[in-house]
């Protein structure tokens, strides 16, 4: 078989497998890429979860020698939830971001890259690979772009127009020469809803993203939220999608082909409060499958905290009052003595008085006193 009837022949097993769309790339240096994420570094608008040497995610031979095509891959997931709980006094619920939704794409884009390069293996035993999904060396973005998956949009995704830019990506780095695939056009224009819209003004303009500012990086993070962000990312659990959902290109795509990735709506927009409580355990069972879980449950419990002070539920502050009491995990403590504070009941004055006198660390002590600082507003008023 001739390589050309073999890419034919590859192209239509990756539909059968549940690839959506498959671009061939070439494996030459990303030049561009690299100029912009240096200038990323000399800013630090990088958000520290990147693989650091920017050669290596630049130079696609020193991840696999003799590298000559890159196969981009992208499936689409939903953006639409059938059967949506809605939130209540005393029910309050938070939300994970859309790519969180139902199972981890790590481990279902992984799937369908094994499969690939199986049936690459059996048809070229010489072929080399190295495949990787998002956390590997290579941007997913710039692989895709240059295989023609879609364009690089101004608010830093890649956006098709089939699937708008809901669509996971992954790669495969191989020696195999195939055919390469010509870039998209870009076709945002003029639009800049989703620089205009951003909560925390991270699209810093068209195409660069200070991930420092980024509701999805910030609600990854372990420590203290930064008081300007608490107020911002408001029920989010895990991950934003502002910038996905006001995109006019993503109108009407909803997306839902693949079972695997529809969302259990008690997992993706869940209680809040028993998020408070969970046990690990429980947080395994319950979470663990999902791609929102990676970072484990302290940044999913400080986020429902703050989500929680964002409706100022009344009903919450006795279970706040319990965490800022026996929590072992300083972040946990301040972050709800905070949260007290900004609800403002005179049970959660009593408790910050109390906890003032008692606490010893000195992050915690001071989140106390932010809390009670939110009292002396009140009075003032």
């Amino acid at each position: 078989m001739n390589l050309e009837q073999f890419q034919k022949e590859l192209v239509a097993y990756a539909s059968e497998i549940g690839i959506d769309k498959i671009g061939f790339a070439s494996a030459e240096p990303f030049f561009n890429l690299k100029h912009r994420l240096i200038r990323q570094q000399q800013l630090q608008y990088q958000s520290g979860f990147e693989e650091p040497d920017i050669e290596k995610r630049t130079r696609p031979a020193l991840l696999l020698e003799e590298a000559v095509t890159i196969i981009s891959i992208a499936i689409a997931y939903p953006s639409k939830m059938n059967n949506a709980p809605q939130g209540t006094r005393g029910a309050r619920r938070g939300i994970f971001s859309r790519s969180s939704w139902g199972k981890d794409y790590h481990a279902a884009l992984r799937e369908r890259l094994t499969l690939l390069e199986a049936f690459i293996a059996a048809h070229y035993p010489e072929a080399r690979m190295r495949s990787m999904v998002d956390t590997g060396e290579l941007s997913d973005r710039a692989v895709a772009e240059r295989a023609g998956i879609g364009w690089s949009a101004k608010n830093t995704n890649i956006i098709t127009p089939e699937f708008g830019s809901y669509v996971y990506l992954g790669e495969m780095i191989t020696n195999i020469p195939f055919a390469l695939n010509e870039p998209m056009e870009d076709q945002c224009g003029e639009c800049r809803l989703c620089i205009d819209t951003c909560p925390t003004g991270a699209i810093v303009e068209g195409g660069q993203l200070n991930a420092q500012r980024c509701i999805s990086f910030l609600t990854q993070t372990k420590g203290f939220l930064p008081d300007e962000f608490r107020t911002k990312i408001g029920n989010r659990l895990y991950g934003c999608d502002t910038c996905q959902t006001v995109c006019p290109k993503n109108k009407r795509k909803a997306n839902q082909i693949h079972a695997e990735f529809e969302p259990d709506p008690e997992i993706a927009k869940p209680l809040l409060e028993p998020l408070l409580k969970i046990a690990n355990r429980e947080f395994k069972e319950k979470f663990g499958y999902v791609s929102g879980s990676w970072r484990g449950k302290k940044p999913i419990q400080r986020n429902a905290i703050l989500a929680l002070a964002h409706f100022k539920e009344v009903s919450a502050v006795p279970a706040l009052i319990g965490l800022l009491e026996s929590d072992e995990r300083p972040v946990i403590r301040g972050t709800a003595a905070w949260a007290i504070g900004k609800i403002g009941t005179a049970e959660g004055l009593l408790a910050l008085k109390a906890a003032s006198r008692q606490e010893s660390d000195l992050e915690v002590r001071e989140e106390i006193q932010k809390g009670l600082a939110f009292f002396a507003e009140e009075l003032k008023g």
